[in-house]
């Protein structure tokens, strides 16, 4: 069981990355260094629970409605590309000041830092192929799930260092991360839509 363990919370830690996700999370929050703690507990509380949902019943759910894993990491990825044009066109900011002061910006807890970001196709798709390989040991279910949770527990403590970082930077410096990172983002979620492409046989593989 311990052995299940560590390769279920080694594979999480790669496929979510949590040290990846925390110049990204300073990025998405540059305007919300206030909340900035409550943005990142309820990112990684929804995530869990997204998460958990699809351990239980991802492969069900997806079956039931007609959609598989190849469509879903296609339509993540086209999500994912247009925030990440938002940030590297500084489309979010113009926005924002558009708006009012009480609602100068949106919360993304929800979108894109919860999903697809932390419970993004790749960690679904792994919690969905933990709960296969474990369907007939509940017990064994529950260390895969313990696995989840621990990995995400590390990238909200990450979050919580966003404001430390950000002043180490500075203002050019966060500039400069937001676009790098935007230009990552858009790589990522090129990524997925090519995994769903290959997935689907439309690419070939080789």
């Amino acid at each position: 069981m311990f052995d299940f363990y560590i390769t279920a919370f080694v594979t999480l830690f790669l496929v979510i990355d949590p040290l990846g996700l925390l110049p990204v999370f300073i990025s998405l929050t540059q305007d919300h260094t206030k909340t900035r703690t409550g943005i990142a507990l309820r990112a990684c509380v929804i995530a869990v629970a997204i998460l958990l949902l699809f351990a239980g019943f991802g492969e069900k759910l997806l079956n039931f409605i007609g959609i598989g894993m190849p469509a879903f990491r296609i339509s993540g990825g086209l999500l994912l590309f247009l925030t990440a044009v938002e940030m590297l066109f500084s489309k979010r900011a113009e926005r924002r000041e558009e708006q009012s002061e009480e609602d100068s910006g949106e919360d993304p807890a929800v979108f894109p830092l919860a999903m697809p970001l932390i419970a993004g196709p790749g960690a679904m798709a792994t919690m969905i192929l933990i709960a296969g390989d474990v369907r007939e040991e509940f017990n064994a279910m529950l260390v895969g799930s313990a696995a989840m949770l621990c990995v995400i527990t590390i990238t909200f403590l990450l979050f919580l260092t966003s404001s430390f970082v950000e002043r180490l930077l500075g203002k050019t410096g966060i500039k400069v991360i937001s676009k790098l990172m935007g230009l990552l983002l858009a790589a990522l979620s090129v990524q997925f839509i090519v995994d769903g492409l290959f997935g689907l046989g439309v690419i070939p593989q080789g």
